[in-house]
């Protein structure tokens, strides 16, 4: 596959910069109306856990979303900061001895390692508690129904039957638990659906939040839904493809670890070589997703082919 160009590298880090500055704000020592105090150990987990690493690619594609309606503004910078907060709490405790046991992230400490397991899962609940407080800030979106809107869809795709639900089922995919005495086995269907709730879900939303945001219509928000939806899978197989065949020092962390743990797995199940036709196959299907918006979504289109092109 080629390498990105570079206009999209920096667009993604300039955006990436803007957001990494409202975290900034949005994670400050000094407490908020209503909060009694910000414990220092605990805010500095949090931002240790969120600051000064990751691609911040689910935050471009909610603000990519928005502007491809006409919105860029603060607002939109809360909400993508406040969905990069969820996706980092979940890093965090996936991090963690009794989940992925891992000791590095983004190249530094895990934040258990840098910190301890407590203080981890704390930091991990307040990244979560803190996105839900930005997202139904007013200073996020002055109408308070879409606020509503964006808190009601954040929940569905990061809690229960979204990436909390799809984690739990990826424990099941290790075969940590068996059915009647045998080792639980994961089919096509079942691997689709864990991977569409694990990863799937939080990179919907933010296709989904950003046109909410800038005033969509329901049938462009579905669109993008729709969008999102297949970049998501693009992402999970690349990541599983970069998990067979990346270097631990290009990831930044760990690899063959799906293996190891006997993972169930697109990759795993199919081969290499089918899961990057399908990869090919899936971009193909996200281009034409946006083509009704013509050269104004190329920037999206950008982004589903970087998801599927990444080294990393």
């Amino acid at each position: 596959m080629s390498t990105e160009p570079a206009p999209f590298l920096e667009a993604l880090a300039r955006d990436g910069a803007r957001v990494e500055a409202m975290l900034e704000r949005l994670l400050a020592d000094r407490a908020l109306p209503g909060e009694a105090v910000r414990p220092t150990r605990l805010v500095a987990a949090m931002r240790h856990a969120t600051l000064g690493g990751g691609k911040r690619l689910r935050p471009f594609l909610l603000i990519e979303a928005a502007r491809l309606f006409g919105r860029d503004d603060e607002g939109v910078l809360r909400a993508a900061a406040a969905l990069e907060m969820v996706h980092c709490y979940s890093l965090v405790h996936d991090d963690l001895p009794q989940m992925d046991d891992d000791d590095l992230r983004r190249g530094m400490p895990t934040v258990h390692r840098a910190f301890d397991e407590a203080t981890a899962i704390l930091a991990g609940d307040a990244l979560l508690t803190l996105a839900f407080d930005t997202t139904a800030d007013p200073a996020t979106h002055a109408d308070a129904s879409v606020r509503i809107d964006l808190v009601l869809r954040l929940a569905r795709a990061s809690g229960l039957g979204g990436m909390v639900g799809g984690q739990m089922l990826d424990l099941t995919a290790e075969g940590r638990w068996s059915v009647d005495g045998r080792p639980s086995v994961l089919g096509d269907a079942e691997i689709r659906r864990l991977q569409a709730m694990k990863t799937g879900a939080l990179l919907r939303f933010p296709l989904e939040a950003g046109a909410i945001m800038a005033g969509a219509s329901p049938q462009d928000v579905a669109r993008l839904g729709r969008f999102g939806a297949i970049v998501g899978l693009a992402f999970q197989i690349a990541d599983d493809l970069l998990d067979v065949e990346a270097t631990p020092e290009a990831m930044g962390k760990a690899t063959g670890k799906d293996a190891a743990r006997g993972k169930g797995t697109l990759v795993s199940l199919h081969g290499v070589a089918a899961m990057k036709a399908e990869l090919a196959r899936s971009i193909v299907a996200a281009e034409a997703e946006l083509s009704p918006f013509g050269e104004r979504a190329a920037r999206l289109v950008e982004a589903a082919r970087f998801v599927a092109e990444r080294r990393n």
